[in-house]
Order: structure tokens, then C-alpha cells, then sequence
């Protein structure tokens, strides 16, 4: 007998939340936003919005279903299962901060601040959840598979993004590795950078945007659904031991970019979480590419 599905929230603090977290009670955080010449108003607006909203989702998922939830400081320790219908109530990039996590399961983007947010991801307003949850577990539902990118390094760690992968150093400072790309027989070149980005269609309105402009570009920017990636390198120093040959490029599905850590300690973090990143020190590699994996979205 198969199990009921799992209606699995994901939400984050609100701003309001973590005023009182830091000042203790409503009083303190008004007086503390006042000395900077803002209201507290207007940031208690959108904590109800928010709360409001996460009742509706809730109210929502049908009595016969399970449901458990989750914040997002809390997601790399949160096990998700095959059954799982996940509803993210909140901003754009918190659909990002879970995909990672997950294997499949289709996603509800909810969002709580319609005009605020860009919506990109968070495509729904909340009154809409019950017909949502019914298209996300129905044949042949409106879902959109968006591409994803990974990393793997040479020890098996594994890591899933949905906008951008970055690989250097912890602090942003000079990192030095040997850098190949897939079919290159040498051993690849040498560089000193600030680090490589490498992302996705989703991450194309963000950092890698920021980045394919800087260069001016000339190759095309993928779309979500596109199986194709962009990387770049930020910053290569040109020296007598380091070059600046292979500093961009695109990702095909079968292929990848390898890396070869050259310093005392480098990371690999997705999608700005830092605190949760995979960590290689002198000679391991890591390969990244497109994932075999992608973000299921209910549309």
C-alpha cells in the first residue's frame, strides 16, 4: 500500500522575526529601526503577509495527506522523501535554497509578497494552493523541469544548484587550481583567480548575468529549461606561472569543466549557501556539469 503524499512547507524568519531574535521585543526593534530613519511598519506588514499566507498553504493540503515543515536554516538537515509534495512559501530565492536538496519531487512556489519578489520561481499566490497540490500529483501535471548544475569531486562528495555553482576560495581571495575542459588531453592550465562560476538558465537573471556583461559576451545565455550551462572565471591573473587562456565558456549535457585545487583549502557552494559547501584541499579535483537532476516546478 503506497503512503499518502507529504505536503512539506518551506518557509524562512522573516525579517521581523530576526529584529526580535537580535533586540528582544517589538519596542526595542521599532526604536532600533527608528534611530535609522525607518518605520517598523512597514516590515510588520510583511511578516503578517507572511504568517496570513502560511495558513492559507496550510488550510489547504488535504486532511488525508501527511505534512511537516521546515525553515531554511534547517533544510541540510531536513530528509525529504520520493512522496513529497513541496510548497515553498516565500521569495524567489528560496526555491533555489531548497532545490538542492531534493531528488524530483515536484515544487509549489507560493508567493508572499506579490510586486516585491520577481517571481520567477514563486509563480503562485496562496489561495491557489489547493489546485496546485492536485496538479502536482496528477498524470501528466503542469510541471517545468528546470536545469540544474552539479559539482563532483574526486572523493564522491556531491553537490546540486539551481542557479550557480562557485568553486575558490573560502574568503574570496586569490585561489590557485588547474583548470580542463572535457576532451582536453593536458593536464590543463594553471590560474590564480577570485574563483569559477558556473550556472544555469534560472541563474541567468543573476550572478552569472552580472558576469556574462562584464565580458560582453557572445554567447548565447541559456534558458531554465535548457540542458546547457555558462561558466567564468572571475578575475585570472596573468603571471609567469598562471594564464588566462580558458576563461569562459558553455556546458553541454555530457560534458564537463575540471578543476584541480592547486591551494591549501577551496570550497564549492551553491546558490549563495556558503554554510553548507563542500570543502577540497591540495590535488583533489572536482568535475562540474549539468545534472542528471532537475527542479520539478508546479506551473
Amino acid at each position: 500500500m503506497s503512503l499518502a503524499p507529504r505536503a512539506v512547507l518551506v518557509h524562512r524568519r522573516t525579517e521581523y522575526e530576526e529584529l526580535l531574535a537580535r533586540h528582544g521585543t517589538h519596542g526595542q526593534a521599532a526604536f532600533f529601526l527608528s534611530s535609522r530613519g525607518r518605520s517598523i511598519d512597514e516590515v510588520v506588514r510583511r511578516h503578517d503577509d507572511t504568517r496570513r499566507a502560511l495558513r492559507v498553504v496550510a488550510s489547504a493540503v488535504p486532511l488525508t495527506w501527511r505534512r511537516s515543515g521546515v525553515e531554511r536554516s534547517d533544510l541540510d538537515r531536513f530528509l525529504f522523501a520520493p512522496e513529497d509534495v513541496v510548497i515553498v512559501v516565500g521569495q524567489d530565492g528560496l526555491v533555489a535554497n531548497t532545490a538542492k536538496y531534493l531528488s524530483g519531487q515536484p515544487v509549489v512556489g507560493v508567493d508572499t509578497d506579490p510586486g516585491r519578489n520577481p517571481g520567477v520561481l514563486v509563480r503562485h499566490r496562496s489561495a491557489d494552493t489547493a489546485s496546485l497540490l492536485r496538479a502536482a500529483t496528477a498524470a501528466g501535471g503542469r510541471v517545468e523541469e528546470l536545469t540544474m548544475v552539479e559539482a563532483v569531486a574526486d572523493d564522491t562528495q556531491r553537490l546540486l544548484a539551481l542557479n550557480e555553482i562557485y568553486v575558490g576560495s573560502p574568503g574570496h581571495q586569490t585561489a590557485r587550481y588547474r583548470l580542463s575542459t572535457d576532451g582536453e588531453a593536458d593536464p590543463g592550465e594553471a590560474q590564480a583567480s577570485s574563483g569559477v562560476l558556473v550556472g544555469t538558465g534560472t541563474g541567468a537573471t543573476g550572478w552569472l548575468r552580472s558576469l556574462w556583461l562584464e565580458r560582453g559576451s557572445s554567447v548565447p545565455m541559456p534558458e531554465p529549461r535548457d540542458p546547457r550551462l555558462l561558466w567564468f572565471v572571475r578575475e585570472a591573473w596573468p603571471s609567469p606561472a598562471t594564464g588566462t587562456s580558458r576563461v569562459a565558456g558553455d556546458l553541454g549535457r555530457g560534458q564537463d569543466l575540471r578543476l584541480t585545487v592547486e591551494s591549501d583549502r577551496m570550497v564549492v557552494f551553491g546558490d549563495g549557501m556558503e554554510t553548507d559547501a563542500l570543502e577540497l584541499t591540495w590535488g583533489q579535483s572536482v568535475r562540474l556539469g549539468v545534472a542528471a537532476t532537475s527542479l520539478r516546478l508546479v506551473t
